[in-house]
């Protein structure tokens, strides 16, 4: 794989770009104070701006490393405010080429299509720009909207692990979904890409 990191990436309606410090009012608005968002998150919402702002600094500080890989989603509407983010969790191998992904979103912005549309683009990054071969993602199948996004996007569920994982309802199940690089290739029509 050849790492390029957190780029900025633009689609039709949203910026993809890195969290700046400034960020740190409106993720604490828009969705980290919100405990409809992190229900189903492993990590709790935010009480107040200062845990927003330890979150963001910690974030930035692994700007500088080519393999991190973690953007603010930005709806062009709503000028530079971000209003979700999306990134590779943890889990990045170069030995296998796998990244899995993790998004969150505020929900004034549920249900119009931006996670899907953010999604289909950082998948076609790491696809075509970093060279992975395996996307996966999870979410409690009490969150099935999480799952939507994931099918829309072309990931295939690939089956459940019982009370694998946990969130802020507890120990839950963990539905799986991933696509692979050939297999994107193939829907997008881009077979001969590398």
């Amino acid at each position: 794989m050849e790492h390029k990191g957190t780029n900025y990436i633009e689609t039709e309606r949203l910026i993809l770009r890195p969290f700046t410090l400034k960020d740190a009012p409106a993720m604490y608005r828009n969705w980290a104070s919100d405990d409809a968002v992190t229900r189903f998150l492993t990590w709790p919402s935010h009480k107040d701006l200062s845990v927003t702002e330890q979150v963001l600094g910690d974030w930035i500080s692994h700007y500088s490393e080519a393999n991190y890989y973690q953007w603010a989603i930005v709806f062009k509407e709503y000028l530079n405010e971000p209003i979700g983010c999306i990134g590779v969790n943890n889990r990045i191998s170069d030995r296998l080429k796998i990244a899995h992904i993790g998004y969150c979103i505020g929900q004034n912005w549920w249900h119009k299509g931006i996670v899907s549309e953010a999604l289909e683009r950082i998948i076609k990054y790491l696809f075509d720009e970093i060279g992975v071969n395996r996307i996966e993602s999870r979410h409690d199948p009490k969150n099935p909207n999480s799952g939507a996004v994931m099918k829309k996007c072309g990931m295939k569920q690939e089956g459940i692990l019982r009370q694998s994982d946990w969130n802020n309802q507890g120990i839950c199940d963990a539905v799986y979904y991933a696509i692979l690089a050939d297999e994107w290739r193939q829907e997008t029509g881009r077979e001969g890409s590398a």
